[in-house]
């Protein structure tokens, strides 16, 4: 009897989902799915150390009345002066400004020159960026900054004088952006996650110095401070209350410890003593002791600590956050585990009961097309082949990320049933009988193996077997990419390259550009780039080659008498992007926008607009990939073409998007100048390297931005037969004759169009 089973493979580097029929039940994360007894899952220490305590630690461990007091909104009404003149009011540009949002937790890190190479770094590499924003703050400044880092030098290696100057620069600069701000020394390992949690159940609005309570030397006074190892979070209205108070502290108090100059601040001008625990939530912490190994504490209080002192080497701080992130996995997996049981129990009371559990529990159900062009289709593969390769060609070789996805779900697939089965049964794998799978954009990446597997008893007898397994790879959680600020209103220069070859399609190129930038007023410029060989211009003065363009563009100028259209003349033999675009580079500004065209496209307002939005100034640059037509003689033979098909909805259906052309771009000048410039080093050595590349490859090499590369529906080309200059380099020219070539039509259309030659052959 054969029982549908499951297994889920949840690993860092790979996280899968395996479903197979072996005859019985595989459990999800190596626990049953099955109803029953089973222990409390809260009874875990590792749960009952989360952020929350009970009612007994509240009261236990409250020192501070203020969390129980209840707040009550208070309604301003509106009133309009009649008296009063109206004045325009003046939006911000981001909601969260004008209504005053801020974001919650800055962490400030006191270094020393003499540990920022080292602690610093391991800091900055472990938890740093799991923070909204780090700053390091060190006395004086290393002559080599580490990478990647924000460091603020205040000029000072005094302990007490470098606390009073991060405190003043965090009030001063970010006072108003932050709602809490930790300060911890860069011996000090912090697990991120849960401080940003621990503030998040915290009231912004009121004075709190949280951190690790300590007595003053003496110990005669009930005031604490907050030792600066552990780390402390200060609000910021106490930050904001402490300010005027700074100057006088850093006079009267003497002290050589600066979190204890800043602890006797804070209680004797603002009556603030250091807690623990506040609102119900603790501050937790945790002393590691001398020669200890991380690996090895399995404490509750180790396990739920938000930070971690004194780390004494960077090795010690990388084996710290290994083994946090270890306990975060697991804790992550157990959460996993009791949710998926909680669906499964719950089911029953749904409409669908127990048919209606979607494989894997919690995943969304895989995509149900309603129209047979929405069914997404499996791709075949083996072990050493793909049958859907991106060229269009039936079968190709696996290699790369393909081979590397197939080889780590085959060595997973096989683990996780050793895993379940072992010591009854052993499997190990023969090879790859049939490959499967799909990308569902609801779920993730599916596959479906046949596998041939040796199965191996305890008795050492085996037997090859033949199973199919399915696996998902799940969709993580979608992560929002920030974009710096772009407008559509920005000026965009067309720039057109013409050869005498290329002159007689100039004439459409006007027409467009002049009904769909002039006419509509767009924010848009020309500038022609007429290419002479040497021979048409030693002839240049009897007889123009580009005559015939000047007078089109005379034309244009005398209909619309505002508008300009320049041309720049250059001799060369060999018409390189980069020769071209380093004559235009020097005659704009650094901020120009260029669209990088050619005399087949046909300019409208929807691809300019996506040309100012894709291309960001230091950040990105935009290549499209146009929509050239197939040739007509090809596509409609002897038949002429229907009115409808002079839709663009209809003309899409008649070409493909060529992706061996990278004559059109857009990018700002600014970058351009600069990965010319790193560029330089290159040419210097290899005197035909301009020649042997073109402008995308400049930006792929030399500009560490994102080159953004997408097709665009908007941008259409007529079919041409495009002239292949032999001087480029071998793979410009390679992609000029593909691309030829794969403009002549679809597969079917070339094959249409032999099979009815052979017909008028054989008669």
């Amino acid at each position: 009897m054969r029982l549908s089973t499951f297994l889920a493979l949840f690993r860092p580097a790979l996280p899968l989902i395996l479903g197979l029929s072996l005859g019985c039940s595989l459990s999800l994360l190596i626990v049953s799915w099955t109803q029953g007894d089973t222990d409390d899952p809260c009874g875990d220490e590792l749960a009952k150390g989360g952020l929350f305590l009970g009612r007994r630690d509240a009261q236990r461990g409250g020192r501070d009345g203020a969390g129980e007091e209840d707040f009550q909104p208070r309604i301003v009404p509106y009133h309009k002066d009649p008296n009063k003149p109206h004045k325009k009011v003046l939006r911000t540009r981001y909601i969260h400004t004008e209504l005053g949002i801020r974001e919650r937790l800055l962490a400030g890190v006191l270094t020393s020159r003499a540990t920022l190479s080292t602690l610093a770094v391991a800091v900055n590499r472990t938890v740093a960026h799991h923070f909204h924003r780090t700053f390091f703050f060190t006395g004086l400044r290393s002559p080599k900054v580490p990478h990647g880092m924000t460091v603020i030098a205040h000029g000072d290696d005094r302990p007490v004088w470098l606390m009073y100057e991060t405190v003043r620069h965090l009030h001063q600069h970010y006072g108003s952006e932050y709602d809490w701000f930790l300060l911890a020394q860069d011996d000090t390992y912090m697990q991120a996650g849960r401080l940003s949690e621990l503030v998040g159940h915290l009231s912004a609005g009121q004075d709190l110095y949280m951190g690790r309570a300590e007595e003053f030397i003496g110990g005669e006074e009930k005031a604490r401070y907050c030792h600066g190892g552990y780390g402390y979070l200060l609000s910021r209205s106490l930050l904001a209350r402490l300010q005027p108070h700074l100057d006088t502290c850093r006079n009267d108090i003497l002290s050589v410890r600066p979190d204890e100059w800043l602890g006797r601040c804070i209680i004797d001008y603002l009556g603030l003593s250091c807690v623990e625990v506040h609102q119900g939530m603790t501050y937790r912490y945790f002393e590691l002791g001398k020669n200890a190994d991380p690996e090895r504490e399995d404490s509750v209080a180790f396990k739920n600590a938000f930070t971690v002192h004194p780390v004494s080497d960077p090795n010690l701080m990388y084996r710290l956050h290994k083994r946090f992130s270890q306990i975060e996995l697991q804790w992550t997996y157990q959460q996993i585990q009791d949710i998926q049981l909680q669906i499964s129990n719950l089911s029953h009371l749904t409409p669908e009961g127990k048919a209606g559990v979607t494989w894997p529990i919690g995943i969304n159900s895989p995509f149900k097309p309603k129209t047979r062009f929405e069914v997404i289709n499996w791709d075949y593969f083996t072990e050493e082949h793909i049958y859907s390769c991106t060229d269009g060609s039936p079968k190709c070789e696996m290699r790369g990320a393909d081979r590397a996805d197939v080889s780590a779900i085959l060595e997973v697939a096989v683990e996780r049933l050793n895993e379940r089965y072992q010591p009854q049964l052993r499997f190990r794998k023969r090879r790859l009988l049939n490959g499967y799978r799909r990308f569902d954009p609801t779920r993730g990446m599916e596959y479906i193996l046949d596998l041939a597997l040796e199965a191996f008893t305890q008795k050492g007898h085996s037997q090859v077997i033949a199973k199919r397994v399915n696996l998902l790879r799940p969709l993580s959680a979608v992560e929002i990419i920030p974009m710096p600020y772009v407008t559509e209103a920005t000026r965009v220069q067309v720039i057109l390259p013409v050869t005498a070859q290329d002159q007689d399609y100039v004439g459409n190129f006007l027409d467009m550009y002049v009904t769909n930038t002039l006419d509509t007023h767009d924010n848009v410029l020309l500038t022609f780039l007429f290419i002479y060989d040497p021979f048409d211009a030693q002839r240049v003065s009897q007889t123009d080659v580009f005559a015939g363009v000047k007078s089109m563009i005379g034309e244009v100028e005398k209909r619309y008498g505002d508008v300009k259209i320049p041309w720049i003349s250059v001799k060369t033999e060999v018409p390189s992007q980069v020769k071209l675009m380093d004559i235009i580079s020097k005659k704009h500004p650094v901020d120009t926008l260029f669209f990088l065209s050619s005399v087949w496209t046909e300019v409208n307002a929807d691809f300019l607009n996506r040309c100012r939005m894709n291309a960001i100034s230091n950040w990105q640059v935009f290549f499209p990939v146009h929509f050239q037509e197939f040739n007509p003689a090809v596509i409609y033979r002897d038949q002429q073409p229907s009115a409808s098909s002079t839709f663009a909805s209809e003309s899409l259906r008649d070409g493909h998007f060529d992706r061996h052309v990278f004559d059109e771009a857009c990018f700002y000048n600014a970058d351009y100048m600069s990965a010319r410039t790193k560029m330089a080093a290159d040419i210097l050595e290899n005197e035909e390297l301009m020649e042997s590349m073109d402008v995308y490859d400049i930006f792929v090499r030399y500009s560490g931005l994102h080159v953004f590369r997408a097709v665009e529906p908007a941008l259409i080309q007529k079919y041409v037969r495009r002239a292949c200059n032999p001087r480029f380099s071998e793979d410009i020219y390679h992609r000029c004759v593909l691309s030829n070539l794969e403009s002549l039509g679809s597969r079917s259309h070339l094959a249409m169009a032999l099979f009815e030659q052979d017909q008028a052959n054989s008669t």
